[in-house]
């Protein structure tokens, strides 16, 4: 599906902003799986377990995993019959989420991730703030938690300041709009719209998402009355594979839609340019111009900021996280910075606000 295509099966007639026929709509939760055996029932469940008095339905959309995803998906379906499985061939979340959306049957949709737990309030708060702000979508704060030191220390990192910048989704902050939220619960006449997910974008299409619900004239409204945990990779490996697929389709994303660069988004790649630059520089020095040593001065620089940064952010944790901070904002940026620098031109070629009246 792209931009241009419905969301479901046919584009809908939906109340305006904040007026329904009932206070307590009906809600769509929606979600993209893939390799989520270990999580899948536990986040089917707390999404099942709302305090919500309207109906409630939950769709998975089941990518090709190599676990038994499907198996725990279907007996969830034959279990619940508030649970929906739709296949989804190529494993993309965007896809996937396209997929469910085709299947949801309320003016209400919620997405939550196969590992993601939801509150027990979650649903009736993001109701409540849809009517109240009139807003097309809502979300809150990705609350990272770890269970290793490891990931205890990327939790800390991905929510300060230092690590991610001040998105409000992961720092938190005031209730408003925002540029993009978390996960989101939606109005489905907004997805209808915008023609729901962009199945271009393997990553960062939450963001894309939200980018042409404000373009438009919709809102978008950050709440942190909702809270999601989720947690984070468990190794540096994974944990840099990650970011660097997030610096690589950021800079798809700014290449599609103009006006959506920010001087946040080119802090990481100034520091990957900023630290291998200074470092061939004062390599040169060893055999050329003395002078030249000098560039070792970005690299160390660099890592002086964020050791002392990182132990800045960590100080009410325990020794152990505290050290493995540090390593893991170098990770963070360092990885985001060398995808962004690398995204080639062939990752997204279409040009989307082209396809936008």
């Amino acid at each position: 599906m792209t931009s241009n295509e419905p969301a479901g099966p046919a584009h809908r007639e939906t109340q305006s902003p904040g007026v329904w026929e009932t206070q307590s709509p009906g809600v769509s939760v929606i979600m993209a799986v893939l390799d989520e055996q270990a999580h899948l029932a536990a986040a089917v469940g707390h999404a099942l377990a709302q305090d919500y008095p309207g109906e409630l339905e939950v769709v998975i959309a089941v990518g090709p995993s190599d676990d038994r995803t499907a198996e725990v998906a279907d007996e969830l379906s034959e279990s619940d019959p508030r649970v929906h499985v739709v296949p989804n061939p190529t494993g993309r979340t965007a896809a996937g989420l396209n997929r469910a959306l085709s299947l949801a049957r309320h003016d209400i949709v919620v997405r939550i991730d196969g590992h993601a737990l939801i509150p027990p309030d979650y649903v009736r708060v993001a109701v409540d703030t849809l009517m109240s702000s009139g807003a097309d979508n809502v979300g809150g704060v990705m609350a990272a938690e770890g269970e290793t030191t490891f990931e205890c220390a990327v939790a800390r990192a991905m929510t300060s300041k230092l690590g991610v910048g001040s998105a409000a989704f992961h720092v938190g902050g005031q209730e408003g709009p925002a540029l993009t939220v978390y996960l989101g619960a939606f109005r489905r006449s907004a997805l209808d719209r915008v023609g729901g997910y962009d199945e271009d974008f393997v990553r960062a299409q939450d963001w894309e998402l939200n980018h042409r619900i404000r373009q438009t004239g919709g809102t978008v409204w950050f709440t942190p009355k909702l809270v999601v945990t989720y947690r984070p990779r468990a190794t540096v490996g994974r944990l840099a594979r990650q970011y660097y697929e997030y610096g690589r389709w950021r800079r798809a994303l700014m290449r599609s839609h103009e006006g959506t660069v920010s001087l946040r988004y080119l802090a990481a790649p100034a520091a990957v340019i900023g630290c291998v630059g200074g470092a061939a520089v004062g390599l040169a020095g060893i055999v050329g111009p003395r002078w030249l040593l000098a560039g070792w001065a970005l690299p160390l620089g660099y890592l002086a900021l964020v050791g002392v940064g990182g132990l800045a952010v960590s100080r009410h944790l325990s020794p152990a996280i505290r050290a493995s901070v540090p390593k893991a904002l170098a990770t963070m940026h360092l990885a985001w910075g060398f995808g962004f620098l690398t995204s080639p031109r062939s990752l997204v070629v279409s040009s989307h606000d082209e396809d936008q009246p």
